[in-house]
């Protein structure tokens, strides 16, 4: 792969020139990003915590906000190595460090723009809802791998569709957000759509998929445009990652592994001083003296996890740049963190969040309820589009924003789309929206005037 077509400035769904004032492409898309409804949506959208009834927890705006600094710091170090290998081009294309930073940065802003409702468990409430005979029924006549995208939903392919796709009835105009083609390779971490071969390879990036059945031409002209190299087991629907995927991906693990401990302590799941001891191990020699002069112990906790960081930044970089070759020639496909000096105690931080804080009681009993939530819209939601000679469904399909659902566009022979939309309106819910929309369909509250 090569740095000139995977730096494209160029926008999908516009034929127009690029823009001259003093923000260069790539921090447009960040901006462009902030200031859609779908990014300020995940204020109220789950991260560890569904509902969190202090103001401290990480949100999934929160968390973005975060990956998105740490993804910034991430595309400039490694930028310098990138362009310290191929110093020529880079000055004839007038590319530096820093845009390599913004398109970074701006991937990593919107890596969680698709996740429903509820965190992950929203995802497999989704796919639950479809597998099961409730909601099977509706994918009638629908190909093995439109059905696959509903059945093993996922919060990545709903992010590129969000960000790349047009409801036909917002406007005529395509191209969703009309992100850069270089940060839209940059987010998809997962190049490949639900329509894999059986027995694919195990590698980072095809663990997941990362566009639906109904973004496919999407995806292969932002591919064609970025010249990503095809993966061979993927007959046509997949491809090796872009390269600063793996600096995004790096940003959303740094965050969520070491800002999820701050939340374990903030919630006293885990005491000070393992949290101390774990984030100790991860820096390399660390200042004493100052750590013994700060008094309060999250303020402590802070400057703990900001050196820590810090460290696991400029390592990722390195792994980065000592891999690029590999990396550009789609043969490395490991997440950069497995590979750092402290990939064992970043592991030992895995298992003891899984046990002691995404195990945690309330998360499990919130999540659960979550299911209750999403599957229970969904089916009234559908009922109400299916059922159009139904008195209650008719009230509930008004309940549906015209640019998701309109009678008139129901056939036979879209039916994929019109679930595709929906779907796209409850997983686009923040956790309260849908919490007060299950209870008002439901009859269990009433709206207050």
């Amino acid at each position: 792969m090569d740095w000139q077509q995977l730096l494209n400035k160029q926008r999908l769904g516009t034929n127009s020139g690029l823009h001259l004032d003093a923000r260069s492409e790539f921090q447009r898309d960040f901006d462009r990003i902030v200031f859609s409804p779908a990014f300020r949506r995940l204020q109220s959208k789950t991260q560890v915590f569904p509902l969190p009834e202090t103001d401290f927890i990480h949100t999934r705006l929160t968390h973005s906000l975060e990956a998105a600094c740490v993804g910034r710091s991430l595309g400039k170090i490694a930028g310098k190595g990138i362009i310290a290998a191929a110093p020529d081009l880079f000055k004839t294309h007038d590319i530096q460090s820093d845009d390599i930073g913004a398109v970074v940065s701006a991937a990593a802003l919107a890596h969680d723009i698709g996740n429903p409702p509820f965190g992950h468990s929203g995802e497999d409430a989704i796919a639950e809802f479809f597998t099961n005979a409730q909601g099977a029924r509706y994918l009638q006549g629908m190909t093995d791998a439109e059905k696959y995208d509903l059945q093993h939903y996922e919060g990545n392919a709903a992010g590129f569709r969000l960000l790349t796709y047009t409801l036909p009835h917002v406007s005529s105009l395509g191209g969703g957000l009309r992100l850069t083609y270089a940060t839209l390779g940059a987010f998809s971490k997962y190049p490949c759509s639900s329509h894999r071969t059986v027995n694919s390879e195990k590698r980072a990036s095809t663990k997941k998929y990362g566009f639906f059945q109904s973004e496919t031409d999407i995806f292969k002209e932002v591919a064609e445009r970025l010249k990503l190299i095809p993966n061979p087991a993927f007959s046509g629907h997949g491809w090796f990652r872009h390269p600063l995927s793996f600096l995004v991906e790096a940003a959303d693990d740094i965050c969520y592994k070491i800002m999820d401990l701050e939340d374990g302590y903030k919630l006293k799941l885990l005491p000070y001083s393992q949290i101390e001891d774990l984030l100790c191990r991860l820096i390399k020699d660390i200042n004493t003296n100052k750590v013994k002069s700060i008094f309060d112990e999250r303020e402590r906790l802070s400057y703990l996890r900001a050196v820590a960081i810090n460290c696991l930044v400029k390592q990722s970089a390195d792994v980065f740049i000592e891999h690029l070759d590999g990396i550009q020639e789609g043969s490395f496909d490991t997440p950069l963190l497995d590979l750092v000096p402290g990939r064992e105690v970043i592991q030992f931080i895995d298992e003891i969040s899984k046990k002691e804080i995404y195990g945690y009681r309330k998360v499990i009993e919130i999540e659960s309820a979550g299911f209750e939530v999403i599957s229970g819209l969904l089916d009234a939601f559908l009922c109400a589009v299916f059922q159009p000679d139904s008195l209650r469904y008719r009230k509930i399909a008004q309940l549906i924003p015209s640019q998701y659902f309109t009678p008139l566009v129901v056939k036979d022979d879209n039916r994929y789309d019109v679930i595709m939309n929906l779907v796209q309106f409850v997983a686009g819910m923040t956790d309260t929206f849908a919490l007060s929309t299950y209870r008002t369909i439901k009859g269990i509250s009433l709206p207050t005037y």
